[in-house]
């Protein structure tokens, strides 16, 4: 007879699932007397205590997991019964009523996966990313290259601006008392990258060595050190050296400087817009597959198990600690992490894993070994020695895993793109690489 499934609501259904107690007496008889051959009990020989004993001191343990394993044996079969594909773990509670004599009955409440129904995808709109990669942009990185290989060479009269060294004094207060961190002398750092807060950087524009300046600063609510958080602190300044930066000139040294053995500044320009094509065709990829993603979410109506939502957000607020820990954040391990911040994207994760699950298997659209080799092989071109890295990943299987887990994606993103209505979308270079 099929086992009766009860629907309660959305994706949540209910079993009554029995169990023959004269099953579980031999099966915990059986256990008992294994036990006894090699149990030791004071006053016995080893194997040599009586059943009564051997029951009193492990009888309890070993019903409670026999009965266990009745009930998950119980479930099973009506699981196979049913074709049931069962989505977290189930939630068991014992039943008194409309029990038969010599069994015990127990319901099983839990949630099924959902009938996945894949969209039209002829319907979707989706954006692809285009990029062009030009002389300007190499250039562009060439000039940041030479940024950061720059020195820096004191200029008397200078007004300080942005990528000037600047050495100075100063003494910051609260309530005319000096706090901790508040006082340095001769500290230098470049102006205009965001190593002090805002409000410092902007009354040092426009000064020059040997001039001085006092000023208010209010601290932002949710700085680091919670002495002055919040708080609004006096600063004096002096300035003692103004250093204006000196950029490389592109040529043979510079060319070494960065890796090209022979200083030829050609080659360097090659390798630099190969290093730039590489990054903007990841980067418009990730972009057209937002787009991908983001069409078959808006087309897909069907409810997600909440078990699955509620794992992946457990996940992502063990996450949330470890990367608070990393960052040297005090009691990472006890500080409250609401769940809820993080509830309505593990919905959207777990539907679009459903629905891309659901994509792959009816359309073949499983990672192939050819693909993941040529991704690996086009990852492994980011670094000095690619060969290296090839072998590497492909004899580790954790790692080809996540190569596999990425070609499966893309092969997802170029079988919708093959079928849905795409609009190639010009995208700024400044844009796509976030430096606008």
């Amino acid at each position: 007879m099929q086992p009766v499934v009860e629907k309660l609501s959305g994706l949540e259904r209910r079993v009554d699932l029995v169990v023959s107690l004269a099953d579980v007496e031999k099966e915990v008889q059986a256990q008992l007397k294994r036990v006894a051959r090699t149990a030791k009990v004071q006053g016995f020989r080893p194997g040599k205590a009586p059943l009564s004993l051997i029951e009193r001191s492990h009888g309890p343990g070993i019903r409670y997991d026999v009965i266990n394993s009745e009930v998950g044996r119980s479930l099973d079969k009506v699981i196979g019964e049913t074709k049931l594909r069962i989505a977290g773990t189930p939630t068991l509670e014992p039943k008194t009523e409309g029990v038969e004599e010599g069994s015990m009955a127990f319901s099983a409440t839990f949630e099924v996966y959902p009938e996945v129904a894949v969209p039209d995808l002829a319907t979707l709109q989706i954006k692809r990313a285009k990029v062009e990669v030009g002389d300007a942009e190499v250039q562009r990185t060439i000039d940041i290259l030479r940024k950061q290989r720059a020195t820096h060479e004191a200029r008397e009269g200078r007004e300080a601006q942005d990528d000037d060294r600047i050495t100075l004094d100063f003494v910051g207060t609260i309530d005319g008392v000096a706090f901790d961190g508040g006082t340095a002398e001769k500290f230098p750092f470049v102006l205009g990258q965001g190593r002090m807060l805002p409000e410092f950087e902007t009354a040092l524009r426009g000064m020059k060595a040997g001039e001085t300046k006092t000023f208010p600063l209010t601290f932002p609510e949710e700085y680091g050190s919670k002495e002055v958080a919040g708080k609004t602190a006096e600063f004096k300044i002096t300035v003692t050296e103004v250093a204006e930066p000196v950029l490389p000139e592109l040529d043979n040294e510079f060319a070494k400087s960065l890796g090209q053995a022979e200083g030829d500044v050609e080659k360097l320009l090659a390798d630099v817009r190969a290093n730039i094509e590489r990054e903007v065709k990841s980067r418009a990829q990730a972009r057209t597959k937002s787009s991908v993603m983001d069409a078959l979410i808006a087309a897909c109506t069907f409810d997600v198990p909440k078990s699955l939502v509620e794992n992946d957000t457990e996940g992502r607020v063990v996450a949330a600690r470890e990367e608070l820990k990393q960052r040297g954040v005090p009691n990472a391990d006890s500080m409250p992490i609401p769940a809820e911040a993080f509830t309505a994207e593990s919905e959207r994760r777990v539907r679009l894993g459903l629905l891309v699950s659901e994509l792959v298997q009816n359309d073949d659209l499983q990672a192939k070994p050819e693909q993941v080799r040529a991704r690996i092989e086009e990852f492994a071109q980011n670094y000095e020695q690619p060969a290296q890295v090839v072998a590497y990943y492909l004899s580790d299987r954790q790692r080809r895993a996540e190569i596999e887990a990425i070609v499966l994606e893309d092969n997802v993103v170029e079988h919708v793109l093959s079928k849905a209505q795409v609009t190639d979308e010009d995208v700024a270079f400044d844009e796509l690489m976030g430096t606008n």
